[in-house]
């Protein structure tokens, strides 16, 4: 395959020079602080953190771990700043590792966190399978059943062990973004746009005026963002990304400012190349069913990960799981486009389409 492998947890060879700790000035008042992660594959966030008169506003926050709150204050203090200095959080999305820094810090500094109106069932999820307490109930795990991977959930039980704070990070925020919106953030216009698919209430930021887009999730520089990778599924997330990402070439070419990986000069020549992956994948899957795999993970057997082009044996279980539901995404999206048959069940199976 041409572009690592549809998600952001893998690494990109030879480019992690964009994740080591320190501040970049990538514009006039704008700085990109990398955060660390918790995990080998993807070894930083960028947080962006914007200048006004009135303080910081900072899009996205970071994994809430020591580690990452050390790197943080560590930063903003170079700048000459603080963390009381932080008046508002803009966050692209609900993963953990925008989302869960910021809504911490947010309660603790007084300041209002932000997030997409789309994120509230994911939210609500999430509270749900925790009350419920049977994770082999839970949203991951019916997603796992239905790509027929339920034989991965254990492992992703042991790589996410339940902690009394688990859930800290994941109060509502303060505000809901529930359309397209101009947005005044530390003097400058910001419009704040829907883009679902990553996640279903992803939202990117773009500054017209000093030709930057925080992407967010959506669109990553040198990695390919997952899709099918929520508490919260819906049936087509690959055909909402593909739409979102129609919408990114709707407004004018910017600088990209991903979430992963550096900063790069054309978010339209970047969301050229996502179209172009995800067409290559859809053909690929097809040729696998034709081939005979029925299930998604049966054809995310017969695919190659990362620009590696390794198997899927050669990839950890957490890994192995996003194969499954990305594959699960492009399934769903042939079975849409009516160039695939869907069975419904437990373990959702597809086929070519009989011809009447």
């Amino acid at each position: 395959m041409p572009e690592g492998d549809d998600r952001p947890d893998l690494p990109s060879t030879g480019r992690g020079a964009w994740a080591e700790p320190g501040v970049e000035q990538v514009a006039p008042g704008v700085h990109r602080m990398p955060l660390p992660l918790p995990m080998d594959g993807l070894r930083a966030v960028n947080v962006y953190v914007v200048e006004g008169d009135d303080g910081l506003t900072l899009v996205d926050g970071g994994w809430a771990i020591p580690e990452s709150r050390t790197v943080f204050e560590d930063g903003l203090r170079s700048l000459g700043h603080t963390p009381r200095d932080v008046r508002r959080f803009l966050v692209t999305h609900v993963h953990r590792d925008h989302y869960t820094q910021a809504r911490v810090l947010g309660h603790e500094l007084g300041c209002p966190v932000t997030l997409g109106s789309g994120e509230r069932a994911n939210l609500d999820r999430l509270h749900a399978d925790a009350a419920a307490g049977d994770r082999r109930e839970s949203g991951t795990a019916t997603r796992l059943r239905t790509a027929g991977a339920a034989h991965l959930h254990d492992a992703w039980l042991a790589l996410a062990p339940r902690r009394p704070d688990a859930l800290d990070g994941y109060a509502a925020p303060d505000t809901w973004l529930e359309h397209d919106q101009d947005l005044d953030v530390a003097g400058r216009r910001l419009r704040a746009v829907s883009t679902p698919g990553h996640t279903r209430g992803h939202y990117v930021f773009a500054d017209e005026a000093a030709s930057l887009l925080f992407a967010g999730d959506h669109v990553l520089s040198t990695i390919t963002p997952s899709i099918g990778f929520e508490p919260a599924y819906v049936r087509q997330p690959l055909r909402d990304y593909l739409g979102s990402l129609a919408k990114v070439l709707t407004l004018p070419d910017l600088t990209l400012l991903p979430a992963h990986g550096p900063v790069t000069g054309s978010s339209h020549a970047r969301v050229g190349e996502l179209l172009a992956h995800h067409d290559v994948r859809l053909a690929q899957s097809l040729e696998a069913v034709r081939g005979g795999a029925r299930t998604a993970w049966e054809v995310a057997c017969v695919l190659p990960w990362t620009r590696r082009e390794r198997r899927i044996e050669e990839l950890g279980p957490f890994d192995q799981g996003l194969a499954a539901f990305e594959t699960l995404a492009h399934l769903e999206l042939l079975a849409l486009r009516a160039d695939l048959a869907r069975r419904d069940g437990e373990v959702v199976e597809f086929a070519l389409p009989t011809r009447g």
